[in-house]
């Protein structure tokens, strides 16, 4: 698939997930924006970092005004922020409950607020949340996780079905274990090969935020 001069927003660009996804979309052509908290100090080519606290709407609000500003318009957001904790609901604490809806959900809802408004206005845009497999089929343990996953699929149908004949899709992706360094070093004695692979979400991703993909809305894509 090819984003050939589509201005892409990633938030999250510099995490796990990130490092195989960004370059993917400049390979297919895309003029990528990330947003971190700690954008990488160089500036790759084909690829601008910019610093954002995602979980506050007046520094999204600002950070979005500063893309438009600079390069005009913003063709698809893909937000891959999440986070992962263990733990029945007996078992999760309060800051663990919010920081998990904080990463997972709030995040997706303000990206998805802020960027909105610019879209409609050009009756054009695609939104693409990663989400989690275990939103759909559940597994015991990882109450905050799971449930915050499974708001975000939920905002995703919801927005999906407010956004019908607007020109912009909201759809997701719903990966499994995701095979990162990081995932390999917590998890050591379990087996990478049965996990997604970072390449798969990264080439579905470019798909969703295609031209080709533009009758497709309000879909959730296992990856793994």
């Amino acid at each position: 698939m090819k984003a050939d001069g589509k201005v892409v927003l990633i938030a999250r660009g510099s995490g796990a997930l990130g490092q195989t996804v960004v370059p993917a979309f400049v390979e297919a052509g895309a003029r990528v924006i990330t947003i971190d908290r700690h954008p990488p100090t160089v500036q790759a080519e084909g690829r601008m970092g910019m610093k954002a606290d995602v979980t506050d709407e007046a520094d999204i609000e600002r950070l979005v005004e500063e893309v438009i500003r600079t390069v005009g318009r913003i063709d698809a957001l893909i937000n891959l922020i999440g986070g992962f904790a263990m733990g029945r609901v007996v078992e999760t604490d309060t800051s663990l409950w919010h920081r998990m809806l904080s990463m997972n959900l709030t995040a997706a809802f303000l990206l998805s607020k802020i960027v909105l408004p610019h879209m409609l206005e050009r009756r054009m845009g695609r939104i693409v949340h990663v989400a989690a497999r275990a939103a759909v089929e559940p597994f015991p343990g990882a109450a905050a996780y799971i449930v915050s996953k499974s708001g975000l699929v939920a905002l995703i149908r919801r927005l999906s079905t407010e956004l019908v004949g607007a020109g912009v899709t909201v759809n997701g992706v719903l990966p499994t274990t995701i095979d990162t360094p990081t995932n390999r070093r917590s998890m050591p004695h379990a087996d990478p090969l049965k996990w997604t692979k970072p390449g798969s979400i990264a080439q579905t991703l470019i798909f969703l935020a295609s031209e080709e993909a533009s009758q497709i809305n309000g879909v959730l894509i296992p990856v793994g």
